[in-house]
């Protein structure tokens, strides 16, 4: 379980650039980060499939199209719907709206698979959503008629990759906690190539114009971030997932992207170089109180909560 949890927060930590990379990359657009980041992610898994270790061998085909589904639709719909939703929106509303999927998936989890009591789950998801309800009520009373409307399609946006991120980390963990569930390695090198794939339908959206006229320290900056975000925020953070799917309970590894959201904010604070508002800094601690509630829920033995269900109080309490 806590290899799960590095794992999980590592990942965090590496698709929170997501939140400041289409606003690092300008004159370079979202559409040439995403076809540039995921492209660069394919070409890795299939280099890397010279070795036999990282080749889908084995995995039926059914499962190899529901992980190139994963990769085109997941990574890049998410990407995209992220990425406009920053640009929008700004550095807070896209992180702490996205950062109510552990809500909503911590629910939809526990309803199928009842890994905690509803009763001990009840503090550390209203933690989240009153973190999220904050910033997001401040924003949009601070901002102006223009800036309401730029705040209110980057929302949109937002709940768009919501509802991606609900979709893709449902399907990913019934498939890594199935009893036939592919190698780590092998499954992220079969998302990447649907990732790469994903991302050429976006080629006639690419700034090709841009070739030749931006200067070489723009070319540059955008070459780094698509290296980081294709390789680390992609490669690396897929295999991180991967393994926490397999190591954690859904409900668990689904309030762990709170982490993202926190990770997130930061570094698009730095970004703007400011501090965070006083409702941007409660929303981010009640978050970070919520998601340490929940792994304290989540790590304790099973046992003592069933105890705690069935026994009568008095007896409950000598238990313990």
């Amino acid at each position: 379980m806590l290899l799960g949890i590095i794992a999980g927060l590592t990942t965090c930590a590496l698709w929170g650039l997501t939140f400041v990379a289409p606003r690092a990359i300008a004159p370079f657009t979202a559409w040439d980060l995403t076809i540039a980041r995921y492209g660069i992610f394919g070409l890795a898994c299939l280099l890397l499939m010279a070795d036999r270790r990282f080749r889908p061998v084995g995995i039926a085909t059914p499962r190899v199209l529901i992980g190139l589904l994963l990769g085109g639709a997941g990574y890049v719909g998410y990407f995209v719907s992220a990425a406009f939703a920053v640009q929008l929106a700004g550095a807070a509303i896209p992180p702490v709206i996205i950062g109510t999927m552990p809500v909503f998936l911590a629910i939809i989890a526990n309803f199928r698979d009842r890994s905690a009591p509803w009763q001990t789950l009840a503090l550390p998801l209203t933690l989240i959503a009153n973190g999220v309800a904050i910033v997001n009520v401040a924003a949009i009373s601070t901002a102006n008629a223009a800036g309401t409307a730029s705040i209110l399609l980057g929302m949109l946006a937002s709940l768009a990759a919501l509802l991606i991120w609900i979709a893709y980390g449902l399907a990913n963990a019934a498939v890594m906690r199935s009893a036939d569930a592919p190698d780590g390695l092998q499954w992220t090198g079969v998302q990447g190539i649907g990732a790469a794939i994903g991302s050429l339908v976006l080629l006639p959206l690419a700034s090709f114009d841009l070739v030749g006229t931006a200067s070489h320290s723009e070319t540059l900056r955008f070459v780094v971030w698509a290296l980081v975000m294709g390789l680390a925020g992609s490669w690396f953070a897929t295999w991180c997932w991967v393994v926490a799917s397999r190591r954690l309970p859904l409900a668990l590894s689904a309030q762990l992207i709170v982490a993202e959201t926190i990770l997130g904010l930061g570094y698009g604070f730095m970004f703007e170089g400011r501090y965070p508002s006083l409702a941007e800094a409660i929303g981010a601690v009640l978050q970070f109180a919520g998601v340490c509630s929940a792994i304290a829920v989540f790590g304790k033995p099973p046992a003592l909560h069933v105890l705690r269900q069935k026994l009568p109080r008095d007896t409950t309490e000598e238990t313990a």
